[in-house]
């Protein structure tokens, strides 16, 4: 017979309030966005009203239109040539999961907009020498055409679906006939399924398509497609047999093409201009530095004062309600605690980003005063949070994805900070230092002979600066900027 034995374990758990999640959620979330998030609680919580008798703070949004050079961390517009500059086929970054669900919040394009795309391409098909079977094909097509342009589902699962939601016999054939007649409409590169094909398209459909440049292009890419993205430019010109200048002649026909043809009807996530709204915004005056939160538009919120009443007559009055009303208040009574939750977390933020900022604004104070990038300090998260006894993922929650307005232009919060290194002095120094020397080497470098990483550590050197190799490689890599071999042009 097995035995029972008893013992006793002594665990520590740390568990997290639903206060401090909220609190751990909202400190990632920008002003742009807060207003909406608020909203958003707003409409499953009808215990949470606006307060219009409590008085607003705050500034009004900037509309500076400057967005420094510094912005480094802001999406830039699509091209061919950004697809090109990336060591695998370049074709992986126009699947949808490439994007993270914030890039989509901050990307995503008014519905009346991205509708006018396939409106577009709805309206061309009373255009085309369609049969009505056909139309039923192409219309399956289209809406499985994403914003980009591009068709996401293979032509065997396209076939299943039409066949079996209309009930009609489909091949695989038919289907592939109707999706060539799609692929003539307007844009160019419309359904296609890679970024090869849809490059193909434009230049099959390019009005001087007999061109010789359009003709050497075509077979660039129809033949030589990897070693184009890789830039193996010796290996195409064999291949093809062709010149130097025949090749780059070809290459710019290429790069004036659009990677992503649906973006030219707003249907794509291609942004044409940049817009920020900073979360914070420095003032210089009267030699003193301030600043305050950019929350003119935030609502201040309050518990409304029919639930609680609700509330209260339920408390003084118990014993003579139904299992009804009991439920109800139950629901209101948890309702009203998940409120004061939201609304203390939002107070909590605010303390949070102003206690993290003044903290930077006294690290960096000489910077703030005119700017001058050499007065940066070398300032990393843990400076932050030892001044501030916040934890360090706390720091790093607050300076993602936030913007400050300075005198001389809008960055990023991360822009400030740095790690630090040595000089041949022995002087501490801020790698953003290191990689503004980099940065300028590279963007004055002979494109036809590129400078290696080996050979940006003798420039670094140069200048009092012993740094190895994979620390130049490493640099490199955060600011995007390729090896040299993809920065080669012929």
């Amino acid at each position: 017979m097995p035995s029972i034995n008893q013992s006793m374990q002594l665990k520590l758990q740390q568990k997290l309030s639903p206060l401090q999640i909220q609190l751990i959620k909202l400190l990632e979330i920008p002003t742009a966005q807060l207003e909406q998030r608020i909203k958003e609680e707003m409409e499953v919580n009808p215990v949470l009203e606006v307060d219009d008798l409590a008085p607003r703070g705050g500034e009004e949004e900037s509309t500076d239109p400057q967005i420094n050079a510094a912005q480094d961390e802001q999406p830039q517009d699509e091209t061919i040539e950004g697809y090109l500059l990336n060591e695998d086929i370049p074709a992986y970054r126009l699947k949808q999961n490439n994007y993270s669900d914030d890039d989509d919040k901050k990307e995503r394009v008014p519905y009346s907009e991205a509708a006018s795309f396939y409106e577009h391409l709805e309206e061309q098909i009373g255009l085309q020498d369609f049969t009505e079977r056909e139309k039923l094909v192409a219309h399956y097509i289209i809406g499985n055409i994403d914003e980009d342009g591009y068709l996401r589902r293979s032509i065997e699962n396209i076939t299943d679906d039409v066949s079996f939601a209309s009930g009609e016999d489909l091949t695989d054939k038919e289907v592939e006939a109707v999706l060539t007649k799609v692929q003539r409409m307007d844009p160019p590169g419309v359904g296609a399924r890679d970024l090869r094909e849809c490059l193909l398209l434009q230049l099959t459909q390019a009005r001087n398509a007999d061109d010789e440049n359009i003709r050497i292009a075509t077979e660039v890419i129809r033949n030589c497609f990897e070693e184009f993205s890789k830039h193996h430019y010796d290996k195409i010109t064999k291949r093809l047999h062709i010149t130097d200048e025949e090749l780059r002649d070809a290459t710019e026909e290429i790069l004036h093409l659009n990677p992503k043809p649906g973006s030219a009807y707003g249907g794509g996530s291609v942004r044409t201009a940049q817009h920020v709204i900073p979360d914070f915004i420095i003032d210089y005056e009267n030699e003193q530095l301030s600043f305050h939160l950019n929350n003119r538009n935030e609502p201040e919120l309050r518990i409304s004062q029919t639930y609680s009443d609700m509330l209260r007559e339920y408390a003084t009055n118990r014993a003579n309600h139904s299992k009804e009303q009991r439920d109800a208040a139950t629901f209101v009574r948890e309702k009203v605690k998940s409120a004061q939750w939201f609304i203390e977390a939002i107070k909590q933020r605010h303390n949070t980003l102003t206690l993290v900022m003044q903290s930077i604004l006294d690290y960096q104070g000489d910077y703030f005063v005119d700017g001058d990038e050499q007065k940066l300090k070398p300032m990393i998260l843990k400076d932050i949070a030892d001044r501030t006894g916040l934890d360090v993922s706390t720091i790093s929650r607050v300076s993602n994805s936030k913007y400050v307005q300075t005198p001389f232009g809008i960055y990023p919060l991360k822009y400030f900070f740095s790690e630090k290194l040595q000089n041949a002095d022995g002087d501490d120094v801020s790698t953003r230092e290191v990689k503004k020397i980099l940065k300028e080497s590279i963007e004055t470098e002979d494109k036809k002979h590129p400078l290696t990483d080996e050979k940006l550590v003798e420039i670094l050197a140069e200048k009092s600066y012993q740094i190895a190799r994979r620390t130049v490689a490493k640099y490199r890599e955060q600011m995007d900027i390729p090896v040299a071999r993809l920065r080669k042009q012929i």
